[in-house]
């Protein structure tokens, strides 16, 4: 972090406010070599800890830079390792809740723009997000308001954004753990005046855990992909030399190549776990009878669930 960085942050920290020729300078020093650092990344908190009456334009400023340093600060880009997340969790929950809209936004895009983060993280953001739906406290964004008498529209669409984030659980892919939550928020709410949305994401969401799937290899971990890296890195060159000597001895067979070492039967083996993802198996049947008759009632949402299940078969 250069001094220049340091001092604007202490000055933004002391008075509680950023001006827009602040928040330039600090985006400017911030990428003046193309990375953000965990100690800038720290004085941005400190900042966002203190700033009165945040600007849109700091918001923006703030989730953009805490991304990059969780996402891209060391490689592989776009992973975020276990200390990445406890750092980021521990940033947050300093006093034991999110305090702030750019605080909320930021967790949601590292999910969304991750190719994986740990379960740790993941379990983190959707506990934050229910507790604030069920309490009406807390910060959003997109356009709403939180509430503890409703589910808003900007709820449901924090929700939907986590639940089928690329970075989440499964690759657009609805859990368990994802479907339960939305079963604890609906009983909390089946007696208020929802926003339209929360039906539709509720039943997108309980119908995706039971009728989709997911690759078992769709996610890599964070060390496989540093390996993957190190691995194309150590052997571009051989592998390009060998492609030319082919070219060279053997036209026929170069030219041929994909077909002869490409994914044989990639795409039957995608339609069948498909197919097997749109059956509700046994185990799948008993968990959504327990949750339905978890309350002794067959509430509306319930029934559209049913409905769609049964019409698609």
């Amino acid at each position: 972090m250069t001094t220049q960085f340091a001092d604007l942050a202490r000055r933004a920290s002391e008075d509680g406010h950023i001006s827009a020729e602040e928040l330039l300078s600090l985006r400017q020093l911030g990428w003046g070599d193309g990375i953000i650092h965990r100690a800038e990344a720290e004085a941005i908190f400190a900042i966002n800890n203190v700033v009165e009456n945040p600007s849109a334009e700091w918001t923006d400023f703030f989730v953009e830079a805490i991304g990059e340093f969780v996402l891209n600060g060391t490689d592989p880009r776009l992973m975020c390792d276990e200390d990445e997340a406890k750092w980021l969790i521990s940033q947050i929950d300093h006093d034991g809740k999110v305090d702030s809209m750019a605080e909320l936004e930021a967790i949601v895009r590292i999910v969304e723009r991750a190719q994986n983060v740990p379960d740790t993280l993941k379990h983190y953001a959707l506990k934050q997000v229910e507790n604030e739906v069920l309490t009406g406290t807390g910060p959003t964004r997109d356009g709403g308001e939180l509430s503890d008498t409703h589910i808003s529209a900007a709820e449901c669409k924090i929700l939907r954004r986590l639940i089928f984030a690329s970075g989440g659980h499964g690759t657009a892919a609805v859990t368990r753990f994802d479907a339960e939550m939305l079963f604890r928020l609906k009983d909390a709410t089946k007696d208020d005046a929802n926003a339209p949305e929360w039906a539709d994401l509720f039943v997108d969401g309980i119908a995706n855990y039971l009728k989709g799937f997911h690759l078992a290899h769709a996610q890599i971990s964070h060390e496989r992909a540093k390996e993957l890296e190190a691995f194309i890195a150590d052997n571009k060159a051989n592998v390009g030399r060998f492609m030319g000597r082919m070219a060279q001895s053997a036209p026929d067979v170069a030219n041929n190549f994909g077909k002869v070492f490409g994914k044989k039967g990639s795409n039957s083996q995608f339609e069948e776990r498909a197919a097997e993802g749109n059956i509700v198996t046994q185990n799948e049947n008993a968990w959504l009878q327990g949750m339905v008759d978890a309350d002794g009632e067959l509430d509306a949402l319930e029934q559209a669930l049913i409905k769609r299940l049964s019409e698609e078969g």
